[in-house]
C-alpha cells in the first residue's frame, strides 16, 4: 500500500538543500525524503533509556558502584493470630 503526503509552504532554503542533496545522491526528493523519515524512525527507535546512558558513564567499569534497584511497593501486613482477638 502506498501513501501520499503533501507538504506545504516549505522554506525555500529547505527545499533547495532537498533537491541539492537528492541530485548529489543521484535520486529523487521523494527518495530522499523516504530515506530521512526511516533514518530518523530508526534512530528514534533505538534511543536508549536514561538509565542506559547513567551506566555508560558510570558503574563498576568506571569506578562508581551502584546500588542495586529497589523496588517500592505494597507488601501485606502480616498479623499474628494472638493479634485478631
Amino acid at each position: 500500500m502506498h501513501s501520499v503526503i503533501t507538504v506545504r509552504n516549505i522554506d525555500p532554503g529547505d527545499k533547495f538543500w532537498v533537491e541539492r542533496e537528492a541530485r548529489h545522491h543521484d535520486i529523487s526528493m521523494e527518495e530522499f525524503v523516504r530515506r530521512l523519515i526511516r533514518e530518523k524512525r530508526e534512530k528514534s527507535e533505538r534511543r536508549e533509556l536514561p538509565s542506559q546512558a547513567f551506566r555508560r558513564y558510570f558503574g563498576p567499569e568506571h569506578g562508581v558502584e551502584l546500588p542495586l534497584a529497589r523496588r517500592y511497593g505494597y507488601r501485606p501486613v502480616m498479623l499474628s493470630d494472638e493479634s485478631r482477638t
